[in-house]
């Protein structure tokens, strides 16, 4: 009995099943994270199982907000015979000592965010402090 053959799909149709946006999907073949598609006569992209497979797999990495570097490293570890887990461990790991210096700054952006907001009376108050301080010169240096 004889594999029934890789259904093919247009752009749009791609776009559906997996929510990238046209331009995305367009945007990852020319940077090289998609493969390019065969074409028809007329020129249109035919895309396959596999390209919906990969895409989906950019997408999950864009959502946890990995490098377009990092996702192409994966996806070449993705297609490797060992699949080369110590490296993509190492990827993650590095990307979350990434976002947990960013949740760091976050906390200290919140806390002086939340000390301006303190500061500021509308009811009683004329000037306002937060334009106050949003203008203020830095320590040291002078307008």
């Amino acid at each position: 009995m004889q594999a029934e053959a890789d259904p093919l799909m247009l752009i749009g149709a791609l776009s559906q099943r997996t929510s990238a946006s046209i331009e995305t999907i367009r945007y990852y073949e020319r940077i090289g994270l998609l493969a390019p598609p065969r074409r028809t006569q007329s020129r249109h992209r035919l895309y396959t199982r596999e390209h919906v497979k990969v895409l989906t797999f950019i997408r999950r990495a864009r959502e946890l907000n990995y490098s377009i570097k990092d996702i192409r490293t994966l996806l070449e570890l993705r297609n490797a015979e060992d699949r080369a887990c110590a490296t993509a461990q190492h990827i993650t790991l590095r990307h979350l000592d990434e976002v947990r210096g960013k949740i760091t700054s976050l906390r200290k952006l919140e806390r002086a965010l939340k000390a301006m907001t303190a500061r500021c009376n509308p009811d009683i108050q004329r000037a306002c402090p937060i334009i106050d301080i949003l203008g203020a010169c830095p320590q040291g240096k002078s307008a």
